[in-house]
């Protein structure tokens, strides 16, 4: 089959790698109809160097039909149309019966300590070959596979398998009061949707992002959108009397403007081969905070912040003394992708489209051009801000 694959920090190659097969009893093969890059994608294509392998195939959020499964799948069936979450869990554990998918403790990696492992998404999760691809094998595909209708287009659904689920857990751990305004920093795929939601749930919503197309989008859902940098942080304060929102949302996380000697630190450490670059990456402060010290300023006292953005080095420093003294609360976490996807799946549905699933996509591409894909949306040129490749497309 065809499959994009991770060569070296900023080089990703579309190959020719073996079909993946039934490895256990519980697993299915899908062909991907759809798979999106995720911001998240960007991060083993600039800084997790030290944890990808040459020729991991890449890729989490897919969707496509049951080609075969083995023998103790029940659930779905050869044919079935489906979506695929990115977590890989289990279903049965204590962890997935709370609804902490993205902590199974059948998955978890503990030889890096991480929690569930992910598709696609290097040794830190499990390294299991992901789904920007012909064809993915799914393990624990019962618990995991989300059967869905076969009528409306891919990309009404295909949003299920991270970045909707992920806006929904941001703005449910925001718990924004009734009538309360809500900040959402960053106006990429996951931020537009979280703006979305806020919006439909009756909130006052302020969207934060340096690129025009990203807030034109957000402004098409009334959202009140302003520029990134001092001035957004005043305006917002203003407009909420002073206090600041009663949440924020960082739909940003380590790759957000305005740390370039942070920036030039992940640079290098995604370049460090994996014995160097590992350690490095584990006890060094390697992210851009800057999303997260504006969101601290910004929230009032009090409030919520909710991180959906990804962070990634262990020693990242945090302002305890501001965080404690405005009484914060901070929830945040990878998403539990299948306990918020019954709730959404009728609105993905709804012939109304609520949530704009069909003003989001502004690239679609064939599998082959996959690399000029990451590299238009690791850039925002064109106006991208978000990509779905189709590998039956182009080949």
């Amino acid at each position: 089959m065809r499959a994009l694959t991770w060569q070296a920090p900023g080089r990703v190659t579309v190959e020719t790698v073996p079909d993946p097969v039934i490895e256990q009893d519980a697993d299915a093969i899908v062909r991907i109809t759809s798979t999106a890059i995720c911001g998240s994608d960007l991060h083993l294509y600039d800084v997790l160097g030290p944890y990808m392998s040459r020729g991991d195939v890449i890729g989490h959020e897919p969707m496509g039909v049951v080609v075969e499964t083995g023998k103790d799948v029940t659930h779905v069936g050869v044919g079935d149309r489906v979506v695929v979450p990115f977590n890989i869990a289990c279903g049965r554990c204590s962890m997935c019966l709370r609804g902490l998918q993205s902590q199974c403790e059948t998955t978890q990696v503990r030889e890096y300590g991480s929690g569930a492992a992910l598709l696609g998404y290097s040794k830190l999760y499990g390294q299991v070959p992901g789904g920007q691809a012909e064809l993915l094998r799914v393990p624990h595909a019962d618990s995991g596979l989300m059967r869905v209708g076969s009528e409306l287009p891919d990309e009404r659904y295909l949003f299920l398998s991270d970045i909707l689920p992920t806006a929904w857990q941001g703005v449910r751990y925001a718990d924004v009061p009734d009538g309360g305004s809500v900040a959402v920093l960053g106006l990429g795929p996951v931020g537009q949707f979280a703006a979305r939601i806020a919006r439909r749930e009756g909130a006052r919503v302020f969207g934060v992002d340096p690129v025009p197309e990203r807030r034109e989008m957000a402004a098409r859902h009334g959202i009140e959108v302003l520029d990134q940098g001092a001035d957004a942080i005043a305006a917002i304060r203003e407009a909420t009397s002073g206090e600041g929102p009663d949440a924020v949302i960082d739909a940003v996380g380590m790759e957000a403007h305005g740390n370039p000697v942070a920036g030039i630190a992940q640079n290098l450490v995604g370049r460090l081969p994996g014995a160097l670059g590992r350690p490095v990456m584990e006890h060094a402060g390697v992210d851009r905070t800057a999303a997260l010290d504006a969101a601290i300023d910004l929230v009032r006292r009090g409030g919520t912040l909710s991180l959906s953005g990804v962070y990634g080095g262990t020693a990242t420093p945090m302002p305890l003394l501001t965080m404690f003294d405005k009484q914060l609360t901070v929830r945040m976490g990878q998403c539990n992708v299948r306990s918020w996807t019954q709730d959404l799946l009728p609105l993905v549905e709804d012939p109304d489209d609520p949530l704009g699933t069909a003003d989001l996509v502004t690239h679609r591409l064939p599998l082959e051009e996959a690399p000029a894909g990451y590299e238009l949306f690791r850039r925002k040129h064109d106006g991208c801000i978000k990509v779905v490749l189709e590998p039956s497309v182009g080949g």
